[in-house]
């Protein structure tokens, strides 16, 4: 059995007042996964953030709180952030059973564990 931290404590504190907590949480890790995603691929096409904010006439302040947050961003301001970055963004409703990996990569820039499998 692993050690249980604070933090396995808050979760089944708020499990116990809002059952839908855990879906909550598994959202916002799937939000930061793909924020990620975007973020690495800006670092990797060396483009800066200030240049990134430029073409969406955003700030860089606001492109910074983007990748550095589990914020709850408006999908047209992801597919803005993809765009710029010459890629697309597309949703897939799966069910819940068969549900895989919340990010995957299309192309050569993908990294292993995030590029598409048959």
């Amino acid at each position: 059995m692993t050690d249980r931290d604070f933090l396995d404590e808050l979760v089944d504190e708020r499990t116990a007042r809002s059952p839908g907590f855990p879906a909550m949480v598994e959202a916002a890790e799937r939000r930061r996964e793909l924020l990620g995603a975007l973020a690495e691929r800006r670092r990797e096409g060396e483009q800066s953030q200030t240049a990134v904010a430029a073409a969406m006439n955003s700030s860089q302040s606001s492109i910074a709180r983007l990748e550095t947050s589990a914020t709850d961003a408006r999908m047209s301001t992801l597919d803005r952030y993809a765009r710029v970055l010459g890629y697309r963004l597309q949703y897939h409703l799966i069910p819940e059973a068969e549900a895989g990996p919340a990010v995957v990569v299309h192309g050569a820039e993908a990294r292993p564990d995030q590029r598409e499998t048959a």
